[in-house]
């Protein structure tokens, strides 16, 4: 058994240009299930969303989707789940999604999916998790945003001591080995994935 037992997914809730993307996700639904790594989402049954968390169902796998009472109609709550959690706010969804996750990968996604990345890279920067994020450049999508995280070392902003070691693949086939090598990694440092957000404490991967 690996030490990565639940994934959050961020992705968009609308399948994009690109069919190669609803594809991909159908891919890291799959790979989910058939290595019993459960699938933590957003709860919605549109888009990329939708579609990793069906493909996570339809291959025997287990998904929690964690949705606001008022997205419930307009991202479609995806019933079929094995725990469905609704909320009153996006803060009380982001913060179980946090919870309940061994690590964090985005897919391609619009403005939703990108504060969530952001978010996750904040705390861990700040030292609140350390917790595997990586992002998948499928296709190359997120290339504009880690130009950006480029952009933003060259000029001092992110600093060695403040970095972040997100990883990047551009495979989906790659994506839970790396989660688990990070993990590991963090594991054989002897740190766990901790600490404190929004005052809940987190227990081991």
């Amino acid at each position: 058994m690996g030490l990565i037992k639940s994934v959050c997914v961020y992705c968009g809730s609308g399948l994009g240009r690109d069919p190669r993307h609803e594809a991909d996700a159908r891919a890291l639904g799959e790979i989910l299930a058939r290595n019993d790594v459960g699938l933590v989402y957003g709860g919605g049954g549109m888009g990329l969303m939708g579609t990793v968390a069906r493909s996570v169902l339809d291959n025997g796998g287990h998904v929690t989707g964690i949705i606001p009472e008022f997205l419930i109609n307009r991202e479609r709550m995806l019933d079929d789940v094995q725990e469905l959690i609704t909320v009153e706010d996006m803060h009380t969804r982001k913060r179980l999604m946090f919870e309940k996750a061994d690590a964090f990968v985005a897919l391609p996604g619009g403005i939703g999916t990108l504060e969530e990345l952001v978010e996750q890279l904040t705390w861990a920067q700040l030292g609140r998790h350390k917790k595997p994020i990586l992002v998948a450049n499928l296709h190359g999508y997120w290339e504009p945003l880690l130009s950006m995280l480029e952009h933003m070392t060259a000029h001092d902003f992110i600093r060695e001591t403040l970095w972040v070691p997100y990883l990047i693949t551009d495979r989906v086939e790659n994506i839970l080995p790396e989660l688990e090598k990070a993990a590991e990694d963090v594991l054989e440092a002897g740190e766990m994935p901790k600490v404190a957000v929004a005052g809940t404490t987190l227990g081991k991967m």
